[in-house]
């Protein structure tokens, strides 16, 4: 309750009637780490959740966690959906492309540091696939790309009775899609995809999957030599210039150490947060219920007031041991 009345007079979001996906590119300033505006459609009676992400570039467990409550597959004529179109951005450089892993999504930086900010959602691998993390970049692009899986991959479809060839030629039947960037990390691709309605899972052997058409803009718009940062970030802190953002998606269970916590990724987000010269006026206990519900959605817990220095560790949550 304190959250959301907190939250009422300031988280601006609106009905509108939108007939085209928002959300793709936005306006991107060096003064904020917040970006683009979250709004409410009201739903109509065909309408599902897959339908809608595919409507308006979002992922399927995105509308899932801003909307609990709401059955995803029929919602109901009527109802109104929140659309988590606002981002608080990953901690890392703009430059290039940051895919940041418990948010299942991908950030292109086109100009850097200002101008605009091309953001997709993604889906990743499963547990047993996860996607790694690191550092790469664009090594190689293809337009009708076959798919070689590897042996790992056709002894898994062996083994539930749905053998995979050794190449699987362009067209329908091919997972890639019609596009594809392959990464420097041997054996992983960005990608396009012939199911999109699990785009914004983890569904995949540990490439990154796309819409077709956002693949398509992307493959058209990223050199060969683009940076790729892949993050691990469930927790993001972000301000706007005069507020102060957390938003919080739920820990990816492969990656979390039995010490890990959602409060643990809270501080660690504001440790890094703070040591950028960030900070005062934090409101612990909003910013907790943040973490602990993750919406996935950029929600407001103080007014923004920059820090000279790195708090004193008694200024630390007692729950947040790093």
């Amino acid at each position: 309750m304190v959250l959301m009345s907190r939250l009422a007079g300031f988280l601006v979001a609106f009905v509108v009637f939108v007939t085209a996906a928002t959300a793709a590119e936005l306006p991107l300033s060096a003064d904020s780490q917040v970006v683009g505006q979250s709004a409410t459609i009201v739903a109509e009676h065909r309408d599902t959740f897959v339908a809608l992400a595919r409507k308006y570039d979002l992922g399927f467990e995105e509308i899932v966690r801003a909307n609990p409550g709401v059955d995803p597959w029929l919602p109901g004529e009527g109802t109104e959906i929140f659309l988590p179109t606002q981002f608080v951005l990953p901690n890392a450089p703009r430059s290039g492309i940051v895919i940041n892993l418990p948010e299942l999504r991908l950030y292109y930086f086109p100009d850097g540091e200002e101008g605009r900010l091309i953001t997709h959602p993604i889906s990743i691998g499963r547990m047993d696939w996860g996607t790694p993390l690191g550092l790469t970049m664009i090594q190689s692009k293809a337009t009708n790309p076959a798919w070689y899986p590897p042996q790992s991959i056709r002894d898994e479809h062996a083994a539930e009775n749905r053998p995979l060839p050794a190449v699987v030629p362009p067209g329908p039947d091919n997972p890639l899609g019609a596009h594809a960037l392959r990464l420097g990390l041997p054996g992983y691709l960005i990608h396009g995809t012939n199911k999109p309605s699990g785009v914004g899972m983890r569904v995949t052997h540990g490439c990154i999957r796309m819409f077709p058409e956002d693949i398509e803009a992307l493959f058209e718009s990223v050199p060969v030599g683009t940076p790729v940062r892949i993050v691990n970030q469930p927790v993001k802190l972000g301000h706007d210039g005069s507020a102060l953002y957390v938003e919080a998606h739920p820990p990816l269970p492969d990656r979390l150490s039995e010490e890990s916590s959602a409060l643990t990724e809270l501080t660690r987000a504001f440790v890094a947060f703070a040591e950028e010269g960030q900070g005062n006026g934090f409101d612990w206990d909003l910013a907790e219920q943040v973490a602990m519900t993750s919406r996935g959605i950029p929600e407001l817990i103080s007014a923004f007031v920059p820090a000279a220095s790195v708090p004193a560790a008694d200024n630390l949550p007692a729950a947040g041991g790093l």
